[in-house]
């Protein structure tokens, strides 16, 4: 499903063309770190620091990577 006019797509096309590589890296690490935020506040609060780092890992990468990256206890 895609929502976006073609004319509005286009522009957008357009825009990301006329960027710099830096300015590209700049918008991907502030998309990046936006995404981490919204997850990080779904998660619960009485989470200690591994848990949520574990957590975090599993919303982004799998529940395999996540348990590998940080053992259970």
């Amino acid at each position: 499903m895609n929502d976006t006019t073609p004319e509005f797509a286009a522009l957008v096309a357009a825009r990301f063309a006329a960027m710099t590589p830096a300015e590209r890296v700049a918008i991907v690490l502030q998309m990046n770190e936006t995404a981490r935020r919204i997850v990080i506040s779904s998660l619960p609060a009485a989470l200690d620091g591994a848990e949520r780092k574990r957590r975090l890992c599993e919303r982004f990468y799998g529940r395999e990577l996540a348990e590998r990256a940080y053992p259970p206890p």
